[in-house]
């Protein structure tokens, strides 16, 4: 018998997930039972209503917390549930956080957890875009510090010698065909989504980046693959190349076959 198990990552966010909707429960529940006299004075029906639909609410998060738990286990999901469960963890982020800080867990250690969540339902939906409209998307620290030809506004100014990974990556660029920016910021970033309007991201950035980006953009599916950084956060930052090709490979997959029956 095999044994499934979560990963570590995963499970961080999903259990913070489930506490956060439990918290919130009782403490409708509370709310509820303090406010039911007064509702019943305006209507006698009110308080029937209130509770009803605080009980949608709450069993509606639960089925996207339940809905992230089968896709993870690769459980097979009605597509209703799939797509609220990706809804769900983006509403649940901010909450999770909070959470976090109560029971001292580590920021970093949530976004992480978040980022696998995410990637991994992305994954699940087994989207196929053609090339042109898949978009690389990486901040300005990927490129050496001391290099003279600034890539942020044109990323063909890169000279490909080498010393960091942006040449890597525009060799996958040509390769396969798809679009690639460098972006100093959020609001650039924006720009360029803006601008190229692309079907799927492949986002390279640290933990806060990339879990602010997912958000900012959804529902436009984000496949995030975290920076390496052997100099700390924000300077000469690399990125395992291996990654960012398996994910282009991904959202190519089947992509023939799709456009035959088209």
């Amino acid at each position: 018998m095999v044994e499934i198990v979560f990963k570590p990552k995963k499970r961080v966010f999903i259990t913070l997930a489930s506490l956060v909707i439990i918290f919130a429960g009782v403490f409708a529940y509370l709310l509820w039972r303090v406010s039911s006299p007064g509702l019943a004075g305006i209507n006698q029906y009110l308080p029937i209503v209130v509770g009803l639909f605080g009980i949608l609410v709450i069993v509606a998060f639960l089925a996207g917390v339940f809905g992230i738990v089968l896709a993870i286990l690769g459980v097979p999901v009605i597509t209703l549930l799939h797509g609220w469960a990706w809804n769900a963890i983006n509403l649940l982020f901010p909450l999770a956080v909070f959470l976090g800080r109560i029971f001292n867990i580590p920021r970093i250690k949530i976004e992480q957890s978040f980022i696998e969540v995410s990637n991994h339902l992305v994954r699940n939906q087994a989207i196929k875009v053609p090339a042109s409209k898949i978009l690389i998307l990486t901040p300005h620290c990927i490129q050496l510090d001391t290099c003279p030809h600034k890539i942020t506004r044109d990323i063909k100014n890169c000279r490909r010698c080498g010393r960091c990974s942006v040449g890597l990556l525009l060799d996958l660029a040509d390769k396969y065909g798809v679009n690639m920016v460098v972006a100093t910021g959020g609001t650039l970033a924006r720009q360029f989504v803006k601008n190229i309007r692309p079907r799927a991201i492949i986002a390279v950035a640290c933990e806060r980046d990339l879990t602010s980006g997912i958000q900012d953009v959804f529902p436009l599916p984000v496949i995030g693959v975290l920076n390496e950084r052997p100099f700390g956060p924000c300077f000469n930052t690399r990125v395992d190349i291996s990654k960012v090709e398996d994910t282009i490979k991904y959202f190519l997959k089947n992509e023939d076959k799709n456009e035959q029956k088209n």
